[in-house]
């Protein structure tokens, strides 16, 4: 029995959410589900001195899905090798990040293995000795609690609501080669031939810890440097409601919401966002949320902790100032 972990590799590093998973996935089987915590990495051999760092995380070994075209996410080579190292360790559980390439290869892998898969998981459980899974439902307007009806659990945890718990401080964990893995360039039926970042902040939306997001109530794209402006004084990352994306105002890169991206940062900018049900239920589980907006009656001050009333062209530049001064 074993809890498999696929972690996300990016620019040679592993991202912060998929050690998050590590950590939830020691913290289950040390608290009833049991088994050793297996971590999984598919990619250049550059990768694997950071997939190492899972073992602080509580992680007991690494393997290593190693192939010329695993640079780039390689949608069928990593689906193979997720079912590879399942059967190879007989893990009962496969845990995901709920990332734009986790929400890719989790439904492949479940597919591939007639197995249940729980997307999106905001907290998970052990009831019974087997895994419960607790996700939104129908725009984050019900919570739906979930349990697994075949042998092999699948779930995708959002980022930044596990802690990233250290369970063995500074501990390397093992990394070794997934034996008999073998994979065909030539069966993919999908080959990634290149990417390109959003230039929103200094790290990805799913992974900020703060977010200054912008809607259509800053009047035009124009107008958007005072978002970009408040972002850059606090550290933050720029994001953007559906409206806006969709009017090119921005990429969609930066759209937080339902058709967006999923956060959950400490702190939550909405700036000339009304609150439509899709962009509330992308970004309701941020810890702090502070609204800005003319319209007292806007959906978004129902869910915010602090709330500003008035024109964000006149608030957000003073508040700007603000934050400089005190930097």
């Amino acid at each position: 029995m074993a809890i498999l972990v696929v972690l996300e590799g990016r620019d040679g590093d592993v991202k912060a959410s998929s050690f998050e998973a590590v950590a939830e996935a020691r913290r289950l089987a040390d608290g009833g589900l049991g088994g050793d915590v297996i971590a999984l990495v598919c990619g250049a051999p550059a990768i694997a001195g950071a997939a190492g760092r899972a073992g602080a995380y509580g992680a007991d070994k690494v393997l290593h899905a190693a192939h010329d075209t695993f640079a780039r996410y390689q949608p069928d080579g990593f689906a193979a090798a997720v079912v590879a190292a399942q059967q190879a360790t007989g893990a009962t559980q496969v845990f995901f990040s709920a990332t734009a390439m986790g929400k890719d290869l989790a439904p492949r892998v479940a597919a591939r293995l007639s197995a249940g898969l729980a997307s999106d998981c905001t907290s998970l459980a052990v009831e019974g000795g087997r895994l419960v899974a607790t996700r939104p439902v129908f725009a984050g307007k019900a919570i739906q609690k979930v349990a697994f009806a075949g042998s092999v659990a699948l779930a995708g945890l959002r980022p930044k609501l596990f802690p990233l718990t250290e369970h063995r401080p500074g501990a390397s964990a093992p990394v070794e080669a997934l034996a008999g893995f073998a994979f065909d360039p030539a069966s993919a039926r999908v080959t990634t031939t290149g990417t390109s970042a959003a230039t929103g902040g200094p790290v990805d939306l799913t992974e900020a810890d703060i977010i200054v997001s912008g809607g259509r109530g800053l009047k035009a794209p124009e107008n958007f440097h005072v978002v970009e402006d408040l972002a850059a004084a606090l550290g933050a990352t720029v994001g953007a409601s559906r409206a806006v994306v969709d009017a090119g105002w921005r990429p969609h890169g930066e759209q937080v919401g339902q058709t967006g991206k999923n956060v959950a940062p400490k702190l939550y900018i909405a700036i000339g966002i009304s609150g439509a049900i899709q962009h509330l239920a992308g970004m309701t589980s941020s810890r702090t949320i502070v609204a800005i907006n003319k319209d007292a009656d806007a959906p978004i001050f129902k869910v915010a902790n602090y709330g500003i009333v008035g024109d964000a062209l006149e608030v957000v530049p003073a508040l700007t100032e603000a934050v400089k001064k005190l930097g």
